[in-house]
């Protein structure tokens, strides 16, 4: 779902609306500390992203329409959609076309690095990442020096439009799914797949469901071996939006941690 996170023993380090936050959890409570902003005000914002108050009950209800997903809520139980800055998530998925989580998380990092604005948390220094704004002022070739490759002018085109307000982003959380969808794929270099992304991690589109490799062959194995004409990736999330129901979005990420873990090597039942 996101890419800047580190792990520093018990806890968890990232930035979040350009805050350094510092998080860890025991069974019962969340602590966090954070710089620059004072607690108080990054509690509310931390609250939001980590969707504490999301009826995680209500929607195990909802999308426990069979033993497969079951299975998998009752092992990942707890996992949740996080609401994520949308700028920084889009980006962040324009990064992850025909790439990976630790060369995706490379780029975002080499992206801040290079242009975002040092804050500092102890003896630890990030860099926030860099708006609209900073980015539009970029030139496509510094943006491709951070490991980008042939998605650097969409990024540079993207963060063009961003920063003109087309789409204003922030305003597509109070749309409806298919509006949201139409605005984020007008975008350069954000197809189906990524816009379900952007409005399922950032964007709190529910029933969004991203297919990626993973969730490609969740599907074909687990639901549809017995179909013999040939799914689009876009049909397999109109299939599964209609059999999930409106959180579909949550069945997507129980799926895809379940099929990632297979692809390991873990045997699961």
């Amino acid at each position: 779902q996101t890419f800047r996170w580190k792990r520093d023993g018990d806890w968890f380090e990232g930035i979040v609306f350009n805050n350094i936050v510092r998080i860890r959890q025991d069974e019962s409570t969340i602590e966090f500390t954070s710089t620059p902003d004072d607690e108080v005000l990054v509690r509310p914002l931390l609250t939001d992203y980590l969707a504490i108050g999301v009826d995680l009950e209500q929607i195990y209800s909802s999308i426990g329409v069979d033993d497969r997903i079951i299975s998998a809520i009752s092992r990942y139980r707890g996992m949740r959609i996080l609401r994520q800055d949308p700028w920084e998530c889009l980006v962040s998925f324009i990064c992850s076309s025909a790439s990976n989580i630790p060369r995706i998380s490379s780029n975002v990092e080499s992206i801040c690095t290079a242009f975002g604005q040092e804050i500092g948390f102890g003896d630890s220094f990030r860099k926030t990442f860099p708006t609209p704004q900073e980015l539009a002022g970029v030139d496509e070739y510094a943006i491709r020096q951070c490991g980008v490759g042939y998605r650097a002018p969409f990024i540079a085109d993207t963060a063009r439009a961003v920063a003109d307000g087309v789409p204003d982003l922030m305003t597509l959380r109070e749309v409806p799914y298919e509006e949201a969808l139409r605005e984020l794929t007008l975008l350069d270099g954000v197809g189906d797949k990524v816009a379900n992304c952007v409005l399922l991690f950032s964007l709190n589109k529910l029933e969004a469901f991203p297919v990626d490799v993973w969730i490609d062959r969740a599907i074909r194995e687990w639901y549809l071996s017995d179909v013999k004409e040939r799914l689009t990736r876009k049909n397999m999330r109109l299939w599964a939006r209609d059999y999930f129901g409106s959180y579909a979005g949550y069945a997507n990420q129980y799926l895809f941690h379940d099929r990632r873990l297979l692809g390991r090597g873990q045997k699961l039942t």
